[in-house]
């Protein structure tokens, strides 16, 4: 059965109705809040057990999980300075900044603003890591989350790749997020490091915006650390990209090679070239309604039909929303996985990935009847597939995110 297409705005709208019905009360209430409010992973099993339960069936916990969470009605609001600390004891600042007239009750748009100047030491209490202060940046209508990095952190490292996903679930514990209004924007080094995220670990985000970056930093050994970029890995993940002509590190003739790219990768992108621009963002308030706009526009689906994703490592930066790459032909070598789904039908094609991973919504397959999966031509999977409480927590663990939870993992071997 063919999906049916929503406008984006509209889809929006269905998906905040869905995720309005009440969470639980009582002692299962308490075990729902118990769960969304761990730090870890590790945390979130030890308390899963009891949920699952509580639930006593996988759709029954699927109902819960999917309930909108109680949210403290005192969450601070205004200028928030607050810290993660990681597993390694390094703490990362962040700043957030929420409507003073938040409520608990409404789904809210977030977007992270990435500062530039990375290779700088990292900045002391009191210190903004924004130029000119936060004021500009606040906005009535959505919660902003301002991060920092610094030569040890710069946006295109692990540890900063960790470090913004584990922030953004920090924030779903205390405020109402729409999760599929989450975007990431940057200027200059956050620019390069919102690229880094749109080739390398797109999952959470709705749409980049990156303001005079370059992606070729990415790939240049003396940036710390070289990346292969895979322009493939962009469709599906909107970019709004402005760049100056006279900017004297990442003029728009620089960019235009990778622009082609894009375009040859059939990406969903605008860019501007900002007449005369040079390396700031004095073109801003020109721009606004068009950037506005097009946040507007790119709403996330959270399990896109077709999925596809290149990646040389099966660590890290081997994921595309419910697709994951988990064994290739050649260690280091990449290796692409496309797929797409249609109801209970999913066909694979597997190119030098030996081992993959396949995440089942029952918002898209019918688990009443057998699910079909064809890989490289051969079907591998016929029949019935069980959901599980245990997979549905774990995943839930992971992600964070309430309009992507899944009850059934495939794990499968390329023939």
């Amino acid at each position: 059965m063919k999906k049916l297409l929503i406008p984006s705005v509209l889809l929006s709208l269905l998906l905040t109705q869905c995720q309005s019905s009440a969470a639980p009360a009582g002692e299962a209430g308490r075990g729902l809040d118990a769960f969304w409010q761990t730090n870890t992973e590790e945390e979130a099993e030890s308390v899963a057990p009891a949920l699952s339960a509580q639930a006593g069936d996988v759709d029954t916990l699927y109902t819960w999980l999917s309930a909108t969470p109680n949210y403290p009605a005192d969450a601070p609001v205004g200028q928030v300075s607050l810290s993660r600390t990681d597993a390694s004891g390094t703490e990362f600042p962040y700043v957030l900044l929420v409507p003073e007239d938040y409520k608990p009750s409404r789904a809210y748009p977030v977007e992270f603003n990435l500062h530039g100047g990375v290779n700088r030491p990292k900045i002391q209490p009191g210190e903004s890591a924004w130029r000119g202060g936060y004021d500009s940046l606040k906005k009535a209508d959505r919660i902003v989350v301002v991060p920092v990095a610094w030569s040890d952190a710069f946006w295109w490292l692990d540890n900063q790749a960790d470090n913004l996903p584990a922030i953004l679930h920090k924030v779903k514990q205390t405020y109402h997020v729409d999760d599929n209004r989450v975007y990431l924007s940057g200027v200059s080094d956050g620019g390069t490091g919102s690229y880094f995220f749109a080739f390398m670990q797109p999952t959470e985000w709705a749409a980049f915006l990156p303001y005079i970056g370059h992606p070729g930093v990415l790939s240049n050994p003396r940036a710390r650390i070289s990346y292969p970029l895979f322009f493939e890995n962009l469709p599906g993940k909107p970019l709004f990209i402005v760049n100056g002509e006279n900017d004297r590190l990442y003029p728009a003739r620089a960019m235009q090679p990778y622009i082609d790219l894009m375009t040859q990768a059939k990406a969903d992108f605008e860019y501007t070239v900002i007449p005369g621009g040079e390396h700031n963002t004095a073109w801003m308030p020109d721009q606004i309604d068009r950037i506005e706009a097009f946040k507007r526009q790119h709403v996330r689906d959270p399990l896109p039909d077709r999925l596809q994703w290149i990646s040389n490592r099966t660590d890290r930066y081997n994921r595309n929303h419910w697709i994951r790459i988990d064994g290739l032909r050649t260690e280091g070598e990449p290796g692409r996985l496309v797929v797409e789904r249609e109801g209970n039908n999913i066909n694979v094609t597997a190119n030098y990935v030996t081992d993959f991973t396949l995440l089942l919504s029952p918002t898209e397959v019918d688990f009443g009847k057998p699910v079909t999966v064809t890989v490289n031509g051969e079907v591998l999977q016929s029949g019935l597939i069980a959901q599980s409480a245990d997979t549905l927590l774990k995943w839930a663990a992971k992600d964070r995110d309430r309009s992507m939870l899944f009850t059934a993992e495939l794990n499968l071997h390329t023939p």
